[in-house]
């Protein structure tokens, strides 16, 4: 291994020289307090970063064992030392990114970026090597390399140098989230939001919580519930029931912004987001409409039938999707990802998918009309496949009469209004029985036999890896997997995991596997062998985020290239 002055002779004697010189740098070095290894060195000073690890013996951090003792601890831990080098590096660097970590938003993730093993810490970051024009810039390379990279190290990752209490805090923090999202299906829940929460965020392109003005969140006593955490505090507030629930309630009162809080629920908040405790089931996914998506090979024979093109909606393909077939295909896709609780608003819903009213069935007849809406599936769904469903609806009354339970957000203050509800309409009714449509319990069982084709995922147009741009959007060949609509891929990190598990996927796919147990085979290596295994480089992996199974089948269910059939 080399040392230190190694490192300063080299960089000094390529000072001034052709950016190429930099290549010497690849290899290991010892700089006392931790081992730093250069992976990969940029091109030119204009291409994506170098590429390198801070490697420290886990008794050189002093981490105490208890923190650090399980995976979920390790998660939090390593989303703790992450946020603290990412600023760390911003201060020493003058915020101009010279060295960078991973920047994680306001969830917390199974991360790459810092690394705890049995023995070891390791912390990945990028530098960009500088430079004047194309000449290397080596005595500046040194004192990054050898000066500030140490320090942000040692300010970073020494237990000493932390805040232990915060530390301490950010774990139990994580610990009581899990358990109280392990606890939702005992208790007949699909989300938990506790008295106080703060759900509005300052801006709509930041994910920070409103810092003035924000009405903290009181639910209601009828759907008041309590939960005795690992900590040992207790969280009260309410408690979503399994079934459908309908929010309503007037414009800018609160009803989407309850629903994209609990759409973000599916993953654990740091400490002051004031979502810490908005908790949803972790595979409960949002379903909206979304034209012009490609679909292919999808049964949405059970909301889409007859259509007068002749089209076969048992295997419904298309290139460009209408608002109610793309959304019927984005639900029974999320049925196919095994979820058990659907998200929907009515803003970002196809009407005629949603709601037939009666006037309009009179006008109509049910053979001349192909949708079967959603409002008379909905039952199904839950009492048949067990899926629950929350739905926003501010324009029409259509779900009162199938809903078990209707919350009315007023002033952003929630009121159980459900017998109301049911007293407007008659009380609970049963779905209307007018079409001869397959029965819902065939939507699952129908696609969980997908299977793409071997080579579905092999294009001739491929000849790179895949390449996410930024979060909403991956590069897979010459095609772009529009991912903008999927709304709880929340990272860009987790896009570009997302990327790499499709290349893995094409070695999977043989014609026999399903789509679902070729994910599935995808997250087992991930489990036995770690986020690292993704990624197609040794040493630095890059900055990777853990996605759900639920984004990935949402890239290639819109990946346009996908050819799919049904296994027998």
């Amino acid at each position: 291994m080399r040392t230190r002055e190694t490192l300063e002779r080299t960089l000094a004697s390529i000072d001034g020289r052709g950016y190429a010189s930099y290549k010497q740098l690849h290899g290991t070095y010892d700089l006392g307090l931790f081992r730093l290894a250069v992976d990969h060195v940029q091109v030119d000073p204009y291409a994506p970063p170098s590429k390198a690890r801070a490697i420290l013996d886990l008794d050189a951090t002093g981490l105490p064992a208890d923190l650090i003792d399980t995976a979920s601890k390790r998660v939090a831990v390593s989303d703790f030392l992450t946020r603290r080098c990412h600023e760390a590096a911003r201060k020493a660097t003058d915020g101009d990114r010279t060295v960078s970590f991973g920047t994680p938003g306001q969830e917390v993730l199974p991360r790459t970026s810092v690394l705890i093993t049995e023995d070891r810490v390791e912390a990945r970051f990028e530098v960009a090597l500088p430079a004047k024009g194309r000449r290397a810039l080596g005595r500046v390379a040194a004192d990054i390399l050898t000066r500030t990279v140490p320090r942000i190290v040692e300010s970073s990752l020494r237990y000493d140098n932390l805040d232990a209490e915060a530390l301490r805090a950010h774990v139990e923090l994580h610990l009581d989230q899990e358990h109280l999202r392990a606890r939702l299906g005992e208790r007949g829940l699909v989300a938990f939001v506790a008295d106080g929460a703060i759900l509005p965020r300052r801006s709509g392109d930041s994910d920070l919580p409103m810092s003035a003005g924000a009405t903290p969140f009181a639910g209601p006593e009828s759907l008041r519930v309590s939960f005795d955490l690992p900590s040992g505090r207790t969280v009260t507030g309410m408690g979503v029931p399994e079934g459908v629930t309908v929010v309503v309630g007037g414009g800018y009162h609160g009803k989407s912004t309850l629903l994209r809080a609990l759409e973000r629920g599916v993953y654990p908040h740091v400490p002051g987001d004031g979502r810490e405790w908005v908790i949803t089931r972790h595979d409960a996914v949002t379903v909206r409409a979304e034209d012009g998506r490609a679909v292919t090979g999808v049964n949405i024979s059970p909301f889409i039938t007859g259509l007068p093109s002749g089209t076969d909606t048992t295997r419904f393909t298309t290139t460009n999707a209408s608002g109610s077939t793309s959304q019927a295909a984005n639900l029974v896709e999320a049925l196919e990802a095994g979820t058990s609780l659907l998200l929907i608003d009515e803003d970002t819903s196809a009407t005629n998918f949603m709601i037939r009213d009666e006037l309009m069935r009179k006008l109509v007849p049910a053979d001349r009309e192909p949708i079967t809406p959603f409002v008379d599936r909905i039952r199904p769904l839950y009492e048949e496949l067990g899926v629950s469903t929350m739905l926003v609806a501010g324009g029409s009354s259509a779900f009162f009469a199938v809903a078990d339970h209707v919350i009315a957000l007023d002033a952003y203050v929630p009121r159980d209004v459900t017998d109301a509800a049911h007293a407007i309409t008659d009380g609970p009714r049963e779905t209307p029985a007018e079409r001869a449509a397959e029965d819902a319990t065939r939507v699952f069982a129908a696609e969980a036999r997908r299977v793409p084709a071997a080579t579905s995922l092999r294009p001739k147009n491929k000849t790179k890896p895949a390449k996410a741009r930024g979060r909403g959007a991956i590069q897979y060949g010459t095609d772009t997997i529009d991912l903008s609509a999927v709304a709880q891929l929340v990272d860009p990190a987790q896009t570009t995991a997302v990327a790499h598990v499709l290349d893995r996927l094409a070695d999977l796919l043989d014609g026999r596997r399903s789509l679902h147990e070729a994910v599935d085979e995808v997250y087992r290596r991930i489990e036995r062998d770690g986020l690292d295994a993704l990624s197609p480089h040794s040493g630095h992996p890059g900055h990777l985020a853990l996605p759900r199974r639920h984004e990935v089948h949402a890239a290639l269910n819109r990946y346009r290239g996908s050819r799919i059939t049904m296994r027998d």
